[in-house]
């Protein structure tokens, strides 16, 4: 089975003395347990605990973070009565986990694969991370999808008007501005295909940041009007959060005073103010004014006007804000569409790309173009005078996912540098993305460098890699040898150019989408290190002498990879084990809690049921004495039975029920013993006219077996001499004493009854053989009447037995 996973900035988890909250259950948990709460913990992926960011988070969470000893940002809290520190991979992997059981819960099936939505401007680290989360989680990832993109394709797949391939595609804007973060992208659209043309985004700009202004402005009115300073108690500045977000939503549709109530707020006191949208948007002036650079960015990006715009949609708890709104559609001077659901627009678009990847869907051809968000170069050591070599393999905006050939000409091992090229387009403070050795390149036979192919990818979850490589060994070549230091052999879309070869590049993993670009003039770099083209022909040439000269042998090479800020795989490992321990623990803790409340529901509800159904069959003594055991166990629970092993619950459960089930046996008996004998008394009834019939020779019954109807009769006669004295007998008893006879015994004789009358008096009878020569005359004589049919005479003359059989002279109508 497929699951959809929506990675928010919302979700939450509580850890506890004994056990995990997952959702909503720790949500409720935010203000009680401040410390131990954890949320808004998606920008910690992949980031050191020295990163600005994380610094700067961590003074706006409530909980403690913590360096962990690979130098990543964790968080520290007490769990199981101990402080523990958790790794951000870990956290997600909890939250994951949940959701992996609820969908378990509800399919009733097991769920290993799963597709994540994340930022779209994620960079690789924190791509990595979350990948390792879903491992933690025991998930298959099949796709890390940007969340406007998943937008796009949940807009694009219903689409039944849009444009042919060859056709001008139909470009719709996506604005996606959440709790924490605002994207916008460009795609165009064809039948069947969507393409991101570019995307931009503010990854420190979303709904959180206009309550933040709330909160600042009630804190500066409250420190005034109330002398007291709410940043210094976390909870009720937390207190303060949620009563802002409520008073943002309703501002939201309500331009008048609205006013501000929070009772028992801080020292016991009660607070009160008021705030109007006039107010709200003077308030959030610089919020406001950020929204425009990434439409104006991603508009110059995709070398778009206004006017080729065909739709704005927008999607986000936070475009639901009229100034934002008020925003866009000044921007592009048109409305803006608000047809997809803003909360559910990701998951819906994860959903249908799920359904694209299982093969156990059927779904209608849609493919999907994402693009780099950030452009990456290569870096290598040369033996020039400057020593180092560079080649910018993805530039900004780039389809993905996208493989690419690099050619080398070396003699020993070399190292490949995989960096971004502009870091300051990058919200990430370290450029670095990894370094890859490509091993055992020797020199050829004869002395000359070796050439050596490398492919580099982003692949379908947008995170670089160098995919393989492999060296050409020559066999009895003679002649020339090129010197050039590296070529490039890259495959990308440029649609300016003409006469170009069409290719298809190499099939990403997961072998969902193929990408088909345009060959263009292969890149050397000679010795100074600048990029020099040269003719798609005399790479062709060359090839060709190549060939004629002699054999060529590829041979793979081994790569060994180091990944900025990559997990290791023994602490993977770990936190994969520790994962399974919480689960077993908070399995084993919902046991003992179900326990707990299996003991305490019992005791309210037979108490319930003492003072009025069950109260005509127990004796008054049995009754106080029951009360006191019950009240006896409520008090435990509530004192020394508050925190008991499973096993103690179980055990006391049963003890109650071995007072409570014998009051409950005779309720149930009284309740089903007259339906049971009314049902007894009408079937021996039925046997009796039956059996009354046949002593008058009604010719129904003439068939019948005299011996056999003899037995019936003597069976009826002690059947209803047993219903006669158990009834008797069950009416000289009170309510309180246990009953003579049980519904089951009841029901069972009257199975009995079924089994041993009803195939004897409910023979069939014989059928009567017509002669041929007479039946014959019948069907002459007989035939159809008009309106009737052949068939219906035939039915006619098949009736049951028991119908009298007429002369053929002789016919009956109704």
């Amino acid at each position: 089975m497929k699951l959809v996973l929506l990675f928010t900035g919302r979700a939450c988890i509580s850890l506890g003395s004994r056990t995990r909250a997952i959702g909503n259950a720790a949500k409720s948990q935010i203000v009680t347990n401040v410390r131990n709460t954890i949320h808004g913990f998606k920008k910690l992926h992949g980031r050191s605990f020295d990163d600005p960011i994380v610094q700067t988070e961590r003074i706006r969470l409530p909980y403690e973070l913590q360096k962990m000893p690979n130098g990543s940002a964790g968080v520290k809290v007490r769990y199981l009565e101990e402080e523990r520190p958790f790794a951000i991979e870990q956290v997600t992997g909890m939250l994951l986990a949940k959701l992996k059981e609820t969908s378990e819960n509800a399919l009733k099936k097991p769920v290993a694969d799963c597709v994540i939505s994340i930022p779209s401007f994620f960079t690789d680290a924190e791509r990595r991370s979350v990948m390792a989360a879903a491992q933690v989680a025991g998930l298959n990832c099949l796709r890390l999808m940007n969340e406007t993109t998943a937008v796009a394709l949940a807009y694009g797949i219903y689409k039944q008007d849009l444009p042919p391939l060859d056709e001008k595609p139909r470009n719709v804007v996506f604005i996606d501005m959440g709790h924490s973060a605002y994207q916008v992208s460009v795609c165009a659209f064809n039948k069947g295909k969507l393409k991101v043309l570019a995307t931009t985004f503010d990854p420190y700009l979303g709904g959180r940041n206009f309550d933040e202004a709330l909160v600042d402005y009630f804190c500066d009115e409250f420190k005034t009007k109330y002398k007291i300073n709410v940043k210094e108690n976390s909870r009720a500045l937390l207190r303060l959060y949620q009563e802002c977000e409520k008073l943002k939503k309703l501002m939201s549709a309500n331009a008048s005073d609205l006013p501000l109530n929070i009772e028992c707020f801080m020292n016991d006191l009660d607070v009160s103010s008021k705030m109007n949208r006039a107010q709200f948007e003077q308030l959030c002036a610089s919020l406001l004014a950020r929204v425009e650079p990434p439409l104006k960015a991603v508009m110059e990006q995709a070398n778009l006007q206004r006017e080729d715009i065909s739709s704005i949609e927008i999607v986000g708890g936070a475009t639901r804000i009229p100034a934002v709104k008020e925003q866009i559609t000044k921007f592009f001077l048109k409305d803006i569409s608000t047809t997809l659901n803003a909360d559910e627009a990701v998951a819906r678009g994860c959903a249908l790309q799920c359904a694209i990847l299982s093969p156990a869907f059927k779904v209608r051809e849609f493919s999907i173009t994402d693009l780099v968000p950030y452009s990456i170069t290569l870096r290598w050591k040369t033996s020039f005078e400057d020593g180092t070599g560079e080649c910018e393999v993805f530039c900004k905006n780039h389809p993905a996912p996208f493989s690419k050939v690099i050619t080398f000409h070396k003699k020993e091992p070399f190292e490949l540098e995989a960096f971004y090229t502009n870091l300051h387009e990058v919200p990430y403070p370290d450029a670095r993305i990894g370094s890859f050795t490509i091993q055992n390149v020797f020199p050829q036979s004869d002395g000359d460098s070796s050439k050596v192919k490398v492919k580099v990818r982003v692949n379908i979850h947008g995170i670089f890699s160098v995919a393989s490589a492999s060296v050409i060994e020559k066999q009895n070549l003679e002649g020339d040898h090129s010197d050039a230091p590296m070529e490039t052999e890259t495959s990308f879309k440029n649609e300016n150019k003409d006469n170009m070869d069409k290719m298809q590049v190499d099939q990403e993993e997961g072998g969902q989408q193929k990408c088909h670009a345009e060959h263009t003039p292969e890149e050397e770099i000679d010795h100074t290190g600048a990029k020099t083209k040269s003719a798609v022909s005399d790479k062709q040439d060359r090839l060709n002498q190549t060939l004629k000269k002699g054999k060529v042998k590829s041979i793979d090479l081994p790569i060994q990879s180091s990944l900025c800020r990559q997990l290791g795989q023994d602490l993977l490992n770990s936190y994969i084990e520790n994962e399974g321990k919480m689960i077993m623990q908070d399995k084993l803790e919902k046991e003992r809690n179900d326990a707990k409340n299996a003991v305490e529901e019992y005791v309210y509800d037979f108490r319930d049921r003492l003072g009025t159904v069950y109260e005509k069959f127990i004796t008054p003594e049995d009754m106080n004495k029951l009360s006191v055991i019950l009240e006896d166990t409520e008090n435990w629970l509530y004192e020394d039975g508050e925190d008991q092993p499973k096993q103690v619950y179980v055990d006391k459960l049963q003890e109650l029920k071995k007072y409570g089930q014998p009051i409950q046996m005779k309720y149930m008996e009284h309740e089903e013993r007259p339906k049971a004998l009314n049902d007894l008394g009408k079937k021996i009834q039925l046997v009796m006219k039956v059996i009354e019939a046949y002593r008058n020779k009604d010719e129904r019954y003439d068939h019948l077996d005299p011996a056999e109807m003899e037995k019936v009769e003597k069976y009826i006669s002690d059947a209803m001499s047993w219903l006669n004295s158990k009834m008797n007998a069950q009416n000289k008893l009170s309510l309180t004493q246990d009953p003579v006879v049980k519904v089951s015994e009841i029901v069972a004789k009257s199975k009995e009854l079924d089994n041993f009358c009803n195939p004897i008096i409910y023979k069939p009878k014989p059928k009567v053989e017509v002669p041929e020569d007479k039946a014959k005359a019948n069907s002459e004589h007989n035939g159809p009447m008009d309106g009737q049919s052949g068939n219906e005479t035939k039915s006619d003359s098949t009736k049951d037995s028991s119908q009298h059989t007429k002369s053929s002279g002789e016919m009956e109508v109704d």
